[in-house]
Protein backbone atom coordinates (compact mmCIF):
# COMPACT_ATOMS: atom_id res chain seq x y z
CA UNK A 1 0.00 0.00 0.00
CA UNK A 2 1.26 3.36 -1.15
CA UNK A 3 2.16 5.74 2.01
CA UNK A 4 -0.08 8.83 1.89
CA UNK A 5 2.09 11.03 3.97
CA UNK A 6 5.50 11.75 2.83
CA UNK A 7 8.02 13.99 4.65
CA UNK A 8 8.15 17.88 3.15
CA UNK A 9 11.38 19.06 2.29
CA UNK A 10 11.31 22.44 3.04
CA UNK A 11 10.38 23.82 6.08
CA UNK A 12 12.19 25.63 9.05
CA UNK A 13 10.94 25.20 12.83
CA UNK A 14 10.13 28.59 14.70
CA UNK A 15 11.14 29.74 18.19
CA UNK A 16 7.29 29.24 19.33
CA UNK A 17 7.30 25.90 18.45
CA UNK A 18 5.32 26.31 15.10
CA UNK A 19 6.14 24.71 11.75
CA UNK A 20 6.92 27.46 8.60
CA UNK A 21 5.99 25.58 5.41
CA UNK A 22 9.13 27.33 2.74
CA UNK A 23 7.56 25.76 -0.21
CA UNK A 24 5.74 28.94 -1.77
CA UNK A 25 5.83 32.93 -0.68
CA UNK A 26 2.48 32.19 1.60
CA UNK A 27 5.27 30.85 4.41
CA UNK A 28 2.35 29.14 6.54
CA UNK A 29 2.99 29.22 10.14
CA UNK A 30 1.59 26.00 11.39
CA UNK A 31 0.64 24.22 15.20
CA UNK A 32 0.88 20.62 14.85
CA UNK A 33 -1.61 19.14 13.36
CA UNK A 34 -3.06 22.10 11.29
CA UNK A 35 -2.81 22.50 7.74
CA UNK A 36 -1.36 25.21 5.13
CA UNK A 37 -3.53 27.24 2.91
CA UNK A 38 -3.37 24.52 0.10
CA UNK A 39 -5.15 21.99 2.85
CA UNK A 40 -1.95 19.24 1.67
CA UNK A 41 0.64 20.59 3.27
CA UNK A 42 0.46 19.50 7.18
CA UNK A 43 2.54 20.05 10.18
CA UNK A 44 3.29 16.56 12.10
CA UNK A 45 5.47 15.48 14.63
CA UNK A 46 7.53 18.81 14.34
CA UNK A 47 7.62 18.66 10.36
CA UNK A 48 5.76 19.06 7.32
CA UNK A 49 4.15 16.17 5.64
CA UNK A 50 2.27 16.05 2.04
CA UNK A 51 -0.64 14.19 2.70
CA UNK A 52 -1.58 13.68 -0.19
CA UNK A 53 1.74 11.65 -2.31
CA UNK A 54 1.00 8.83 -4.79
CA UNK A 55 -3.01 10.10 -4.53
CA UNK A 56 -4.51 11.67 -8.01
CA UNK A 57 -7.91 12.40 -8.93
CA UNK A 58 -7.77 10.72 -12.13
CA UNK A 59 -5.32 10.06 -15.18
CA UNK A 60 -6.70 10.88 -18.98
CA UNK A 61 -4.42 11.35 -21.91
CA UNK A 62 -4.98 14.75 -23.60
CA UNK A 63 -3.02 16.41 -26.63
CA UNK A 64 0.08 18.74 -25.52
CA UNK A 65 -1.85 21.82 -27.12
CA UNK A 66 -4.28 21.46 -24.43
CA UNK A 67 -1.95 22.53 -21.46
CA UNK A 68 -1.16 24.96 -23.56
CA UNK A 69 1.96 24.14 -25.32
CA UNK A 70 2.42 25.09 -28.87
CA UNK A 71 6.30 24.16 -28.85
CA UNK A 72 6.60 21.18 -27.13
CA UNK A 73 6.34 18.16 -29.20
CA UNK A 74 2.94 19.21 -31.21
CA UNK A 75 0.20 16.52 -31.65
CA UNK A 76 1.61 14.25 -29.21
CA UNK A 77 0.02 12.82 -26.17
CA UNK A 78 0.22 13.72 -23.06
CA UNK A 79 -0.65 11.79 -19.51
CA UNK A 80 -2.23 14.12 -17.31
CA UNK A 81 -3.03 14.05 -13.74
CA UNK A 82 -3.80 16.47 -10.60
CA UNK A 83 -4.44 16.21 -7.16
CA UNK A 84 -6.36 18.18 -4.60
CA UNK A 85 -5.24 21.19 -3.78
CA UNK A 86 -3.62 24.69 -4.29
CA UNK A 87 -1.89 27.73 -3.23
CA UNK A 88 -4.08 30.32 -4.45
CA UNK A 89 -7.24 31.62 -3.96
CA UNK A 90 -8.49 32.80 -7.60
CA UNK A 91 -12.18 33.77 -7.03
CA UNK A 92 -12.61 32.61 -11.22
CA UNK A 93 -10.54 29.26 -11.02
CA UNK A 94 -12.57 27.39 -13.38
CA UNK A 95 -10.50 23.71 -11.95
CA UNK A 96 -12.17 24.82 -8.61
CA UNK A 97 -14.09 21.44 -7.96
CA UNK A 98 -10.51 19.95 -7.85
CA UNK A 99 -7.56 22.74 -6.42
CA UNK A 100 -10.63 23.94 -3.82
CA UNK A 101 -11.28 20.28 -3.07
CA UNK A 102 -10.09 18.22 0.44
CA UNK A 103 -8.21 15.84 -0.97
CA UNK A 104 -10.47 13.16 0.28
CA UNK A 105 -13.21 14.55 -1.56
CA UNK A 106 -11.38 14.11 -4.85
CA UNK A 107 -8.51 11.81 -4.44
CA UNK A 108 -9.88 8.14 -5.91
CA UNK A 109 -6.54 6.75 -7.42
CA UNK A 110 -3.32 6.09 -5.91
CA UNK A 111 -0.20 5.57 -8.06
CA UNK A 112 4.14 5.36 -7.60
CA UNK A 113 5.90 7.32 -9.38
CA UNK A 114 7.24 4.41 -10.96
CA UNK A 115 3.89 3.32 -12.12
CA UNK A 116 2.65 6.85 -13.42
CA UNK A 117 6.29 6.54 -15.69
CA UNK A 118 5.65 3.09 -17.00
CA UNK A 119 1.56 3.91 -17.86
CA UNK A 120 3.16 6.74 -20.09
CA UNK A 121 5.38 4.46 -22.20
CA UNK A 122 2.67 1.81 -22.38
CA UNK A 123 0.67 4.46 -23.46
CA UNK A 124 2.87 6.03 -26.32
CA UNK A 125 2.53 8.97 -24.31
CA UNK A 126 6.13 11.16 -24.71
CA UNK A 127 5.13 13.65 -21.57
CA UNK A 128 3.60 13.61 -18.14
CA UNK A 129 1.93 16.84 -17.34
CA UNK A 130 1.03 17.96 -13.72
CA UNK A 131 -2.02 20.02 -13.87
CA UNK A 132 -5.07 20.46 -13.16
CA UNK A 133 -4.29 21.51 -9.98
CA UNK A 134 -0.49 23.67 -9.02
CA UNK A 135 1.93 20.73 -8.83
CA UNK A 136 3.74 23.36 -6.25
CA UNK A 137 1.97 22.36 -3.51
CA UNK A 138 2.97 18.71 -4.08
CA UNK A 139 6.07 18.97 -4.90
CA UNK A 140 7.39 16.21 -3.51
CA UNK A 141 5.43 13.60 -5.55
CA UNK A 142 5.79 15.74 -8.61
CA UNK A 143 9.53 15.70 -8.52
CA UNK A 144 9.59 11.83 -7.83
CA UNK A 145 7.29 11.34 -10.77
CA UNK A 146 9.82 13.75 -12.83
CA UNK A 147 12.87 11.47 -11.96
CA UNK A 148 11.42 8.38 -12.94
CA UNK A 149 10.14 9.40 -16.30
CA UNK A 150 13.75 10.56 -17.21
CA UNK A 151 14.94 6.99 -16.82
CA UNK A 152 12.04 5.72 -19.46
CA UNK A 153 13.01 8.57 -20.96
CA UNK A 154 9.41 10.79 -20.72
CA UNK A 155 9.25 14.35 -20.64
CA UNK A 156 7.91 16.13 -17.55
CA UNK A 157 5.25 19.23 -17.88
CA UNK A 158 4.58 21.34 -14.92
CA UNK A 159 1.21 23.57 -15.44
CA UNK A 160 1.54 25.84 -12.82
CA UNK A 161 0.98 29.70 -11.00
CA UNK A 162 4.54 29.90 -10.65
CA UNK A 163 3.88 30.99 -7.27
CA UNK A 164 7.21 29.01 -5.12
CA UNK A 165 9.75 30.65 -3.15
CA UNK A 166 13.63 30.10 -4.65
CA UNK A 167 15.27 26.98 -2.88
CA UNK A 168 11.97 24.93 -3.69
CA UNK A 169 11.55 26.51 -7.07
CA UNK A 170 15.43 25.63 -7.71
CA UNK A 171 14.61 21.86 -7.11
CA UNK A 172 11.36 21.54 -8.30
CA UNK A 173 12.06 23.06 -12.18
CA UNK A 174 15.49 21.64 -12.09
CA UNK A 175 13.79 18.30 -12.78
CA UNK A 176 10.66 19.63 -15.37
CA UNK A 177 11.12 19.85 -19.14
CA UNK A 178 8.31 22.17 -19.54
CA UNK A 179 6.10 24.55 -18.44
CA UNK A 180 2.91 26.63 -18.88
CA UNK A 181 2.69 29.53 -16.16
CA UNK A 182 -0.32 31.31 -15.43
CA UNK A 183 0.95 34.86 -15.38
CA UNK A 184 -2.55 35.83 -13.73
CA UNK A 185 -2.54 39.51 -14.64
CA UNK A 186 0.28 42.30 -14.65
CA UNK A 187 -0.99 44.64 -11.24
CA UNK A 188 -0.39 43.32 -7.85
CA UNK A 189 -4.13 45.09 -7.13
CA UNK A 190 -5.34 42.12 -9.07
CA UNK A 191 -3.05 39.69 -7.45
CA UNK A 192 -3.96 40.23 -3.96
CA UNK A 193 -7.93 40.94 -4.14
CA UNK A 194 -8.53 37.61 -6.92
CA UNK A 195 -6.07 35.39 -6.40
CA UNK A 196 -4.76 36.48 -2.67
CA UNK A 197 -1.43 36.00 -3.74
CA UNK A 198 1.35 38.42 -5.06
CA UNK A 199 3.08 38.98 -8.35
CA UNK A 200 6.81 39.65 -7.57
CA UNK A 201 7.22 36.02 -7.02
CA UNK A 202 5.81 35.25 -10.16
CA UNK A 203 7.80 37.28 -12.13
CA UNK A 204 10.55 35.78 -10.34
CA UNK A 205 10.06 32.67 -11.36
CA UNK A 206 9.74 33.47 -14.98
CA UNK A 207 12.81 35.35 -14.67
CA UNK A 208 14.48 32.62 -12.96
CA UNK A 209 13.11 30.10 -15.93
CA UNK A 210 14.75 32.31 -18.68
CA UNK A 211 17.47 33.08 -17.32
CA UNK A 212 18.82 29.92 -15.07
CA UNK A 213 16.94 26.62 -16.76
CA UNK A 214 16.77 24.92 -19.62
CA UNK A 215 12.94 24.47 -19.28
CA UNK A 216 10.96 24.91 -22.34
CA UNK A 217 7.86 27.43 -21.27
CA UNK A 218 5.20 29.37 -22.25
CA UNK A 219 2.93 31.23 -20.69
CA UNK A 220 -1.01 31.95 -20.78
CA UNK A 221 -3.35 34.96 -19.23
CA UNK A 222 -6.55 34.20 -18.98
CA UNK A 223 -8.36 37.78 -19.79
CA UNK A 224 -11.02 38.62 -17.54
CA UNK A 225 -13.43 41.49 -18.49
CA UNK A 226 -13.14 44.50 -16.57
CA UNK A 227 -10.46 42.96 -14.30
CA UNK A 228 -7.11 42.46 -16.48
CA UNK A 229 -7.31 43.46 -19.66
CA UNK A 230 -7.41 46.90 -20.17
CA UNK A 231 -5.11 47.91 -23.06
CA UNK A 232 -2.40 49.52 -20.83
CA UNK A 233 -2.48 47.12 -18.50
CA UNK A 234 -1.98 44.27 -21.66
CA UNK A 235 0.57 46.84 -22.99
CA UNK A 236 2.78 47.10 -20.15
CA UNK A 237 2.74 43.25 -19.58
CA UNK A 238 3.50 42.50 -23.03
CA UNK A 239 6.52 45.39 -22.72
CA UNK A 240 7.50 43.18 -19.84
CA UNK A 241 8.12 40.09 -21.21
CA UNK A 242 9.52 41.45 -24.48
CA UNK A 243 11.99 43.25 -22.45
CA UNK A 244 12.79 40.56 -19.85
CA UNK A 245 12.05 36.99 -21.59
CA UNK A 246 12.85 37.66 -24.97
CA UNK A 247 10.26 37.88 -27.80
CA UNK A 248 10.37 33.66 -28.43
CA UNK A 249 8.28 32.97 -25.01
CA UNK A 250 4.98 31.81 -26.38
CA UNK A 251 2.11 33.63 -24.75
CA UNK A 252 -1.77 32.65 -24.91
CA UNK A 253 -4.94 34.81 -23.98
CA UNK A 254 -7.26 32.92 -23.42
CA UNK A 255 -11.32 33.49 -23.15
CA UNK A 256 -12.80 33.91 -19.86
CA UNK A 257 -16.27 31.92 -19.00
CA UNK A 258 -17.98 33.13 -15.43
CA UNK A 259 -17.27 30.58 -12.83
CA UNK A 260 -16.23 29.57 -9.16
CA UNK A 261 -17.15 32.64 -7.55
CA UNK A 262 -16.97 34.94 -10.68
CA UNK A 263 -20.30 33.83 -12.01
CA UNK A 264 -21.89 37.21 -12.28
CA UNK A 265 -19.08 38.33 -15.43
CA UNK A 266 -19.81 38.03 -19.10
CA UNK A 267 -17.59 35.93 -21.22
CA UNK A 268 -14.75 37.45 -22.83
CA UNK A 269 -15.70 39.14 -26.00
CA UNK A 270 -13.78 37.47 -28.62
CA UNK A 271 -12.66 41.41 -29.76
CA UNK A 272 -10.88 41.77 -26.19
CA UNK A 273 -8.91 38.59 -27.47
CA UNK A 274 -8.36 39.70 -30.67
CA UNK A 275 -6.94 43.14 -29.46
CA UNK A 276 -4.64 41.55 -26.70
CA UNK A 277 -3.20 39.42 -29.59
CA UNK A 278 -2.05 42.42 -31.86
CA UNK A 279 -0.81 44.71 -28.65
CA UNK A 280 1.77 41.52 -27.78
CA UNK A 281 2.33 41.33 -31.27
CA UNK A 282 3.11 45.09 -31.93
CA UNK A 283 5.25 44.76 -28.54
CA UNK A 284 7.42 42.32 -30.65
CA UNK A 285 6.68 39.03 -29.28
CA UNK A 286 6.41 36.84 -31.80
CA UNK A 287 4.52 33.80 -31.01
CA UNK A 288 0.97 34.76 -29.60
CA UNK A 289 -2.19 32.63 -29.16
CA UNK A 290 -5.92 32.94 -28.48
CA UNK A 291 -7.31 29.94 -26.38
CA UNK A 292 -11.09 28.72 -25.54
CA UNK A 293 -12.44 30.13 -28.81
CA UNK A 294 -12.60 28.56 -31.86
CA UNK A 295 -10.13 30.90 -34.27
CA UNK A 296 -8.12 29.13 -36.82
CA UNK A 297 -5.56 32.01 -36.74
CA UNK A 298 -5.07 33.26 -33.55
CA UNK A 299 -4.11 29.38 -32.72
CA UNK A 300 -1.47 28.17 -35.52
CA UNK A 301 2.04 29.43 -35.98
CA UNK A 302 3.52 31.82 -37.81
CA UNK A 303 6.75 32.32 -39.28
CA UNK A 304 7.57 35.99 -37.74
CA UNK A 305 10.12 36.49 -40.11
CA UNK A 306 8.26 36.27 -43.54
CA UNK A 307 4.23 35.46 -42.16
CA UNK A 308 4.44 32.14 -43.36
CA UNK A 309 1.97 29.38 -42.23
CA UNK A 310 4.25 27.26 -39.98
CA UNK A 311 1.88 25.09 -38.15
CA UNK A 312 -2.01 25.39 -38.49
CA UNK A 313 -4.42 24.76 -35.91
CA UNK A 314 -8.16 23.45 -35.57
CA UNK A 315 -8.72 23.81 -31.79
CA UNK A 316 -6.50 20.82 -31.09
CA UNK A 317 -6.27 19.09 -34.81
CA UNK A 318 -3.14 19.86 -36.55
CA UNK A 319 -3.16 20.28 -40.16
CA UNK A 320 0.10 22.57 -42.07
CA UNK A 321 3.47 21.64 -41.13
CA UNK A 322 5.61 24.13 -42.96
CA UNK A 323 8.68 23.26 -40.91
CA UNK A 324 11.66 21.55 -42.34
CA UNK A 325 13.54 18.82 -40.24
CA UNK A 326 15.56 21.29 -38.42
CA UNK A 327 12.72 23.24 -36.97
CA UNK A 328 12.79 26.14 -39.94
CA UNK A 329 10.06 27.82 -41.89
CA UNK A 330 10.36 26.35 -45.52
CA UNK A 331 9.65 29.32 -47.06
CA UNK A 332 12.91 31.50 -45.52
CA UNK A 333 14.47 29.40 -43.22
CA UNK A 334 14.01 31.34 -39.75
CA UNK A 335 13.75 28.79 -36.70
CA UNK A 336 10.86 28.36 -35.17
CA UNK A 337 11.62 27.79 -31.09
CA UNK A 338 10.95 25.42 -29.58
CA UNK A 339 10.98 21.10 -28.98
CA UNK A 340 9.85 20.61 -32.40
CA UNK A 341 11.05 17.49 -34.37
CA UNK A 342 10.31 16.32 -38.21
CA UNK A 343 6.80 16.29 -38.54
CA UNK A 344 4.04 16.15 -35.41
CA UNK A 345 2.52 13.81 -33.74
CA UNK A 346 -1.11 12.87 -34.44
CA UNK A 347 -3.31 12.34 -31.49
CA UNK A 348 -5.35 14.91 -32.64
CA UNK A 349 -7.90 16.54 -30.00
CA UNK A 350 -8.92 12.64 -28.21
CA UNK A 351 -9.32 13.03 -24.57
CA UNK A 352 -9.13 9.14 -23.26
CA UNK A 353 -9.27 8.67 -19.35
CA UNK A 354 -7.05 5.90 -17.93
CA UNK A 355 -6.88 4.09 -15.17
CA UNK A 356 -3.47 2.68 -13.53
Amino acid sequence: MLSMDHPGRYWTKLNDGRIQCDVCPRLCKLHDGQRGLCFVRQAKDEQILLTTYGRSSGFCIDPIEKKPLNHFLPGTPVLSFGTAGCNLTCKFCQNWDISKSREFDRLTETASPEMIAKAAKAHDCRSVAFTYNDPVIFLEYAVDIAQACRETNVKTVAVTAGYIRPDAREEFFRNMDAANVDLKAFSEKFYKKICGGKLAPVLETLLYLKHETEVWFELTTLLIPGENDSPRELNEMTEWIFSNLGPDVPLHFSAFHPDWKMRDIENTPHSTLIRAREIALGNGIHYVYLGNVHDKSGSSTYCHECGELLIGRDWFELSDWNLDASGSCISCGTACSGLLEKSHGNWGAKRLPVSL
